[in-house]
């Protein structure tokens, strides 16, 4: 008999010999099951969000020209997101980012300490009593946010870009460096996040002084400094669009204010 069949012959003794004990043979185990990923939350109801009865009065007067139930759409704020606000302000957008994203997520509500002169008693108001328990507050330069890496689903810069050239109407403040402001925004994003950015309109081709002397910026300046911080625009919306602004006047011009021709765009950070 050869070594082979002596071999088969053994195997097969000793199943017998299993089998005669009341034993099986040792199975090889099942792989396990793959489990589905979990289904990802609805989105929230925006305009529920935005009729809440409790918001603030004031707030609620304006939402016929800001639009906020189209914008937080556009903006893909999700429940249990966190959201970093850059240059939030008093805290119009910051109510309604924190109903948006629900007891699960937060909301970074950042500004330069040098500019709360300008917000502190709205701030205040809104954030009162622990009335927005998902917020907190960060006073920090664009060029220095205060987030750890990949921690963010979606950043918004609300009327803000044209900010960092503004020089002497914004009393020279340090607001940091432009091109390390988005590698910032960049760095706090998780990959796949959201960077959505709102300007007032100025003329295209105007220089970037425009940000001092109108408070507005030609969108291909900011598309610029987003490209080349490395995201890919996913949407431009004209939601906010006024072809009545023929962008000569300051946004503070009372002919024009909060009535200004405005851009609105949706980054994608790769990954």
């Amino acid at each position: 008999m050869t070594r082979h069949m002596w071999t088969i012959a053994s195997v097969s003794l000793a199943a017998i010999a299993l089998a005669a004990c009341g034993e099986k043979p040792a199975e090889t185990p099942a792989a396990p099951a793959e489990t589905a990923a979990p289904a990802a939350p609805p989105p929230p109801d925006y305009a529920a969000v935005v009729a809440s009865p409790d918001r603030i009065a004031t707030d609620s007067a304006r939402d016929t020209a800001r639009k906020p139930a189209e914008v937080l759409a556009f903006s893909k704020i999700g429940t249990g997101n966190t959201v970093f606000e850059m240059e939030a302000g008093g805290g119009y957008y910051t109510e309604l980012f924190s109903r948006a994203v629900g007891p699960t997520g937060k909301v970074v509500m950042q500004g330069p300490k040098e500019f709360e002169q300008f917000y502190k008693a709205d701030m205040d108001a809104h954030l009162a009593n622990n009335r927005l328990a998902n917020v907190r507050v960060s006073q920090s330069a664009f060029d220095t946010l205060d987030a750890p890496d990949a921690s963010v689903d979606v950043v918004t810069w609300f009327q803000g870009p044209h900010e960092m050239y503004c020089k002497a109407a914004c009393s020279n403040i340090p607001l940091g460096d432009t091109a390390k402001a988005f590698q910032e925004i960049s760095r706090i994003l998780k990959p796949g996040g959201y960077l959505v950015i709102m300007d007032h309109v100025a003329t295209q081709g105007s220089p970037e002084t425009t940000g001092n002397d109108l408070h507005r910026i030609d969108p291909m300046i900011v598309k610029a400094s987003a490209t080349t911080a490395g995201f890919a625009l996913d949407e431009e919306s004209s939601i906010l669009a006024n072809p009545a602004d023929d962008h000569t006047k300051g946004v503070f011009d009372d002919s024009i204010r909060g009535k200004t021709d405005q851009f609105l765009l949706r980054y994608k950070k790769p990954g």
